[in-house]
């Protein structure tokens, strides 16, 4: 029981680094998502095209050699410092999330009838308020089920922090394995993913039936 014990303790504390991790990367690229979306979205074609780009290229590449080029890249091409490893971890999955969140507030915006927008303008709305008042709610029950996909993956994204030596869930389970030849505390941690990916999915089913209002 003792062990038990000791063995949770410390796979708290690596899932409390997991679930920093993971809200700090929507805090940060749930807003930033957006304005990438409207980089993609600009008529300014400059603007359109290197925005696009970037995304493809984020989306394209493993979220691995992102951390490593995020970690070990300034060093290596400026001779900078290595930074602290959280906050590479932090910079690299808010990049990356931030480009596949742009892809679905794309989809979601364009979703959204253009008579609808148009029937805005006839009454006088400004841009701002046709985005806020008609697009936006629209557009966030469009996205809610394609994004809860993505939020559920960065869950399980949170363990690759242990590629730069970043202690969150995975590298405490792993831990007992390497020093202590224990595997079951490895396994253990399919708990908290398990508890965790569950309360996300009730929250975003109950989302879900909130928005139905917007069903037509």
């Amino acid at each position: 029981m003792d062990l038990f014990l000791s063995v949770t303790k410390d796979l708290l504390e690596g899932f409390g680094m997991t679930a920093k991790l993971f809200a700090l990367t929507l805090v940060f690229a749930l807003p930033l998502g957006l304005i990438v979306s409207f980089g993609s979205m600009s008529k300014f074609l400059p603007l359109k095209f290197i925005t696009k780009a970037f995304v493809w290229v984020i989306r394209g590449t493993p979220l691995m050699l992102q951390l490593i080029v995020v970690y070990y890249g300034p060093g290596l091409i400026f001779g900078w410092d290595l930074m602290e490893r959280f906050n590479a971890v932090l910079i690299a999955f808010v990049i990356n999330y931030a480009c596949y969140f742009s892809v679905i507030y794309r989809g979601g915006i364009q979703g959204v009838p253009q008579g609808q927008r148009e029937a805005g303008q006839v009454l006088g709305m400004t841009r701002g308020q046709i985005f806020f008042r008609v697009t936006l709610l629209q557009m966030v029950k469009r996205v809610v089920p394609p994004m809860s996909n993505e939020i559920i993956t960065l869950v399980k994204d949170t363990s690759l922090a242990n590629t730069i030596g970043v202690v969150e869930l995975i590298r405490s389970g792993e831990t007992f394995r390497t020093n202590g030849g224990l595997i079951w505390p490895f396994f253990y941690t399919a708990v908290f993913y398990l508890v965790f990916v569950g309360a996300l999915t009730i929250l975003f089913n109950l989302l879900e039936k909130k928005l139905n209002y917007f069903r037509v």
